[in-house]
């Protein structure tokens, strides 16, 4: 069994960011009389769950999903740009009168 500086060494981590993770149930580890320990095995099968699978693509888009994101884009950029391209920018001297400035 490992302890927290042994996995910290081989994980390239601080000590804290492993209490971190314990505490939060992170990482798997024992407990032992107030003392925490990490199986080796539990560790290398823990890191293997965030390896990316090459045989599973990652799932595309629907076409629902897309059309939303492209009504997004398009009210975004209708807020910030004139039909000509440019930015909607307001004159200093409108924004002094807004705020009563003569």
């Amino acid at each position: 069994m490992l302890t927290v500086k042994e996995l910290s060494a081989w994980l390239n981590i601080k000590e804290s960011t492993l209490y971190l993770w314990v505490s939060k149930s992170k990482i798997p580890c024992r407990r032992i009389h107030g003392l925490v320990r990490f199986e080796p095995e539990a560790i290398q099968a823990w890191l293997k769950s965030f390896e990316t699978s090459l045989d599973k693509p990652l799932p595309l888009p629907t076409h629902d999903e897309t059309s939303d994101l492209d009504r997004l884009i398009e009210a975004a950029k209708s807020e910030v740009y004139t039909r000509h391209g440019e930015t909607i920018t307001p004159s200093p001297r409108t924004k002094e009168e807004q705020h009563g400035a003569r």
